[in-house]
């Protein structure tokens, strides 16, 4: 049918009789409504034809008929185009939402094309039960990297039970610095964050909900929160979210720690490397129940062993005791308990 329709576009005559009317119409959804146009008897092969028209979207045949009696209809779910007395009429069945937009009723007669009738027809769907959408802006301007919570406060009142199984979808929208258009960059579906009622009326509900971003410099604009119920989106006063870039004093400080930083690091490496050269030079015991190492200077050794031929000492030198021992004179002089006796003469 719509070739038919393009076919009657390329026709060489189009015109307006003087009779042309243009209504409006307005009705809610779900109830019913009739467009009529006047069919006037001949016995010239003229045809009438309904043609619906609605933004963004191709022009769609509806029906059409004869001027002469004739009891052919057309019929959809819900739209009936048929003959009356004197008139074409289009019956509607239960309005819908879709069913807004321009209605022409076209006369042909040969290779003429006549506009009789043409109607607007608006279908209001119910109310919503939002009253009002706030957004807070940000008390001060973020720097690339901070995490920014928007929130955004839904008033609704509970009363307007208007759309069955009525829900909050929240929608998030931004417009760039360069005023471009709103662009989605977050569906939030219908899960709030809070709701509270009001003490004052306790119809009323406050719903806050949020959104979360950590920003870069190219995240600057408006952001818009848009709550869709009822076959609505009901937008928000919008927030403005300003991106401030790191100064150069900014990157004079940075940079000036991160020197400091460098160089007490490399003063840290220095002492732990001077720490561990004095302390590999020192000399050490190490010892266990197994076995016995001895790690001294040849002073030490010395003195060892003139303690121990002047004393001719008779105590069994057990590792435990000379490790003893050699830890003490490491820390401080020996001292030999002065009960102990020894002979100066050797025994056999």
């Amino acid at each position: 049918m719509l070739v038919l329709f393009y076919f009657l576009l390329m026709l060489r005559v189009g015109r307006c009789t003087d009779n042309h009317t243009f209504v409006t119409k307005t009705v809610g959804v779900g109830q019913s409504v009739t467009l009529t146009c006047t069919r006037q008897r001949s016995i010239h092969k003229e045809t009438l034809y309904w043609i619906r028209l609605v933004s963004g979207k191709y022009p769609e045949f509806l029906g059409g008929t004869h001027a002469f009696e004739y009891d052919g209809i057309y019929e959809t779910p819900h739209i009936t185009a048929k003959q009356g007395p004197g008139t074409f009429i289009l019956q509607f069945n239960e309005t819908q939402l879709n069913d807004s937009g321009f209605y022409y009723c076209i006369k042909v007669n040969q290779l003429n094309m006549e506009f009789i009738n043409t109607t607007f027809l608006r279908i209001e769907g119910p109310e919503p039960d939002v009253i009002d959408i706030i957004q807070v802006p940000p008390s001060d301007p973020e720097h690339p990297g901070d995490s920014v919570s928007l929130q955004c406060s839904v008033l609704s009142d509970s009363e307007k039970k208007t759309c069955p199984e009525q829900q909050h979808r929240v929608f998030w929208f931004r417009t760039g610095s360069d005023e471009s258009h709103p662009r989605l960059i977050y569906a939030d579906g219908n899960n709030q964050d809070e709701c509270e009622t009001k003490p004052e009326a306790q119809s009323l509900q406050k719903c806050i909900y949020s959104f979360s971003k950590t920003v870069t410099s190219s995240d600057a604009g408006t952001y818009y929160c848009a709550v869709a119920t009822c076959g609505q989106l009901l937008f928000g006063n919008g927030t403005k979210l300003d991106i401030k870039a790191p100064s150069m004093w900014d990157l004079e400080t940075a940079n000036t720690a991160l020197f400091l930083v460098s160089a007490a690091l490399a003063t840290t490496l220095i002492v732990i490397v001077f720490l561990i050269y004095n302390l590999r030079k020192k000399t050490f015991c190490k010892g266990n129940t197994s076995f016995l190492h001895f790690s001294v200077s040849k002073n030490i050794l010395s003195k060892l062993a003139l303690t121990f031929a002047l004393l001719n000492c008779v105590i069994e030198p057990t590792p435990s005791f000379i490790l003893n021992l050699c830890k003490q004179m490491l820390q401080q002089p020996v001292v030999i308990r002065k009960d102990h006796r020894y002979s100066t003469e050797r025994k056999d």
